[in-house]
């Protein structure tokens, strides 16, 4: 009987032996082991802080006591009893529609200027890129320094050719175009991605459009922009998210405008001048970071992805509607 049930085990075990063996089941094991670092890597950085944040933005936490389960009590704060955050969305908002618009077609126009151009062509694109490679913190003091209102070589040279530069950073008016320009200054990224974009298109169909008595203006709208469409697509995506997440340049303007390098001071620096450069993130900082109010900084924090993703999601979705008509057609 012990004879016959090891031989039954035998058997039976054989061809399990034989499918963790096969070479499908070896080229499954190899596939895992490769993506195990990434599969980690994604559940640690990404999936538990996640879940993490939208656990406590239900609760009220303070970082030192547990914390208390409040249900939606934080985004029913958020959306009605927090002028700041009114605010602090306002401006954020504007810096999306500005910032990507100007973004976007600044760095197209100089991609496209370089892409023209005959000889020293390395130097210029080395030239346009330096800028992204600068630490914003010291970006952003340059540029405060640059457009001082009284000694900046920005309002000098204004005053020479008869124009009034304004007050720049120290000015409501004034203070997020001049952060967009800074932006723009440190775009030489998208840039070099929308150049590249630039000189993949084949010179064929320039040719053929210009045999069919196309200028310059139809070539580049018909042949150009449709070719590049997917690079530009995600230069609307990547500054959308940038402007959306802005506040490095944002809080270290306010402080150094106002005299004074010290960030995380006096919460009058926070914003200055008047709130108007007070950005989500940043009122999301001073939430979390300076008022410990963890739990409603994680809410916050939730909108924020949510909005991000849900921006993200209609900007692919009404591309790949565009490309499917355009295919059909």
């Amino acid at each position: 009987m012990t004879t016959l049930t090891a031989a039954e085990s035998g058997t039976s075990s054989a061809p399990n032996q034989a499918r963790r063996g096969s070479p499908r089941a070896k080229r499954r094991r190899t596939v895992f082991w490769f993506m195990a670092p990434a599969t980690l890597g994604f559940l640690i950085f990404f999936a538990y802080p996640l879940g993490a944040t939208l656990f406590y933005s239900f609760t009220r936490y303070d970082l030192i006591n547990p914390p208390q389960w409040i249900g939606f009590d934080n985004y029913v704060r958020m959306f009605t009893s927090e002028p700041l955050v009114k605010t602090a969305a306002y401006n954020t908002l504007w810096l999306v529609i500005i910032l990507t618009v100007c973004r976007v077609l600044f760095s197209l126009g100089v991609a496209s200027v370089i892409s023209r151009l005959k000889s020293g062509v390395g130097l210029v694109r080395t030239l346009c890129y330096l800028p992204a490679l600068a630490p914003p913190a010291a970006a952003t003091l340059a540029f405060v320094f640059v457009f001082n209102p009284e000694f900046g070589p920005v309002n000098r040279f204004l005053r020479l050719v008869g124009i009034d530069g304004g007050l720049w950073f120290n000015s409501p008016e004034m203070s997020k175009p001049a952060l967009t320009l800074l932006a723009l200054w440190g775009s030489g990224e998208l840039m070099i991605i929308i150049l590249a974009a630039l000189l993949d298109v084949p010179a064929e169909q320039y040719e053929a459009a210009e045999l069919d008595g196309a200028g310059p203006v139809r070539r580049f709208w018909h042949v150009t922009l449709p070719s590049i469409s997917p690079v530009l697509l995600f230069g609307v995506v990547n500054s959308m998210i940038y402007a959306l997440q802005f506040f490095t340049q944002a809080i270290v303007a306010a402080s150094a405008s106002a005299g004074t390098a010290d960030v995380a001071g006096n919460s009058k620096l926070i914003g200055a001048p008047e709130n108007s450069t007070l950005t989500y993130p940043i009122w999301l900082y001073v939430q979390g970071f300076r008022y410990f109010n963890m739990g409603y900084a994680a809410a916050m924090a939730v909108l924020l992805f949510l909005v991000s993703a849900g921006f993200t999601w209609i900007l692919v979705r009404q591309m790949r509607k565009t490309q499917h008509q355009e295919e059909g057609a």
